[in-house]
């Protein structure tokens, strides 16, 4: 079994997609409960043609209910010792409200600080279900995989329409009490989303201004500043010079592909290996959806990193070279490791699914892109994205044959959480900088682009052919003399 190096995964809400104090996501699912029950809605066709799939097959209905009641019954087990959603059919009530909502951020009242957002809207309606047997039998069917993205894509064209840009001006309210709904063009979201881009790690001074508009691509004084759509907003691009590329013209130098979080690295991966157990090893051929070139990648090494929902989420190339291929892989979008839910001793995942990063890799909705690298020393390598949960889209931009240098955008993902890989070849050896830090679910962004790592430099080895008859293999490397056979 690959085994991951330099990593801890502990209890977190890695990357920001829902707030750190459940009793947030309580108040919001109150909220939404409040706003259907009052506006009663027929069910928008992708959500009716889930219930109609669940109701007439007999096995997809039990799981469906019983993935609510087991996680009713495990209720303790939760940090609030409730769970918010109580029946699947309350569920697709719910999930029909969400249809024309945009994610909005929030503020603490007594604090006056950030408290987050519901950036996985569904995600947080289901986050106790995906934790039960049930619910990993349910996400894990075809059939149900292939109408989630049906939904997910109903939701995609509101959240890419203008009618979405409401959350990004709206007038402050309460949500509750203790937490008030602001806008995301507002001075306590902008300060917010400064603050996670100055905060990105890199090497060199760093080059990021202290202002929203001085960061990000947007139009001041204009409507919406700009901004089309809420997608429009989410997939904002960086100014220029805000992330200049680390040694464009040394090709042995690796950019680092997303403004994101170190998580693993795994060494001497498997072709084919056990990726729904506990550790959650790498399986090339289920991640690479069984390309055969997934054997030249037999024994090598996979970068993971995770992406925040308060930053930039374009993908861009690590190295200079040419597309070798692009495809998009359909996949689940809510199963998450059987053993980060109830079943774990140390409590279920309290935002799956963070916890099941490595497992996703095998099973979610991503893009594989194949480079040939102009460093032979480093030849063909991938580029994984991969969606989570919300995710409904990854978008490449790139195409097969087409040549790129090293920081040029790659593509984009769109409406939710998301990680990625780098994979490399056996005998590329790397030497990767985290800027002082450890891999793991606490780690901090770094800055995209900015030198993730370096080729380790091959021994000083030097070997004497003729005349001098049999070879002899002199390692110069660190040696000294010695003169203890005098």
């Amino acid at each position: 079994m690959n085994k991951a190096v330099e990593t801890r995964h502990n209890h977190t809400h890695a990357g920001g997609w829902v707030p750190r104090d459940q009793v947030h996501v309580e108040r919001w699912v109150q909220r939404l409960r409040q706003a259907v029950t009052r506006q009663p809605r027929p069910l928008v066709a992708p959500i009716a043609e889930l219930k109609a799939l669940v109701e007439q097959e007999p096995a997809l209905h039990l799981q469906a209910q019983a993935m609510f009641d087991e996680a009713w019954q495990h209720k303790h087990r939760t940090p609030l010792g409730q769970v918010e959603v109580r029946s699947f059919e309350e569920f697709l009530l719910l999930l029909n409200g969400i249809m024309t909502t945009a994610p909005e951020a929030y503020q603490d009242v007594q604090s006056h600080e950030p408290a987050g957002l519901i950036g996985f809207p569904i995600n947080a309606l289901l986050n106790w279900p995906m934790a039960t047997a049930a619910g990993y039998g349910f996400f894990a069917n075809e059939l149900v995989n292939q109408q989630l993205r049906k939904i997910l894509g109903y939701w995609a064209n509101f959240l890419q329409s203008p009618a979405s840009r409401y959350v990004l001006t709206e007038s402050v309210s309460p949500l509750d009490h203790q937490t008030l709904i602001v806008p995301w063009l507002g001075d306590v979201a902008k300060r917010e989303m400064v603050k996670v881009a100055q905060g990105a790690l890199g090497a060199g001074d760093n080059p990021t201004p202290d202002s929203f508009e001085g960061i990000f691509h947007s139009t001041p004084g204009a409507e919406y500043e700009g901004f089309a759509s809420w997608d429009d907003f989410f997939t904002r691009r960086f100014r220029p010079g805000v992330r200049p590329v680390t040694a464009p013209d040394d090709d042995n130098v690796i950019a680092n592909a997303c403004e994101s979080a170190p998580l693993q690295v795994a060494k001497r991966v498997r072709r084919q290996d056990s990726f729904w157990l506990k550790g959650q090893p790498y399986s090339l051929d289920n991640l690479l959806d069984f390309d055969p070139r997934a054997a030249e990648f037999e024994g090598g090494t996979i970068y993971q990193a995770f992406l925040s929902a308060l930053s930039y989420h374009r993908w861009h190339s690590p190295v200079s070279g040419t597309v070798h291929s692009v495809k998009v892989v359909n996949g689940s979008y809510y199963l998450a490791n059987r053993h980060q839910g109830f079943g774990n001793l140390d409590g279920a995942d309290p935002s799956a699914p963070n916890q099941s990063q490595p497992f996703l890799t095998a099973v979610a909705t991503r893009a594989l892109i194949f480079i040939e690298a102009d460093n032979p020393k480093i030849g063909l390598m991938c580029v994984v994205p991969v969606g989570m949960a919300e995710v409904s889209s990854c978008e490449v931009t790139v195409q097969p044959g087409q040549r790129i240098e090293k920081g040029e955008q790659l593509g984009m993902f769109h409406f939710g959480g998301s990680t990625h890989c780098l994979l490399f070849r056996p005998g590329v050896e790397l030497e990767f900088d985290f800027y002082g830090q450890q891999p793991g679910l606490e780690a901090t962004n770094l800055r995209i682009i900015r030198g993730l790592g370096r080729l380790k430099k091959p021994s000083n080895l030097i070997v004497l052919g003729p005349p001098w008859g049999a070879s002899l293999l002199l390692i110069l490397q660190g040696c000294r003399c010695s003169r203890r056979s005098r």
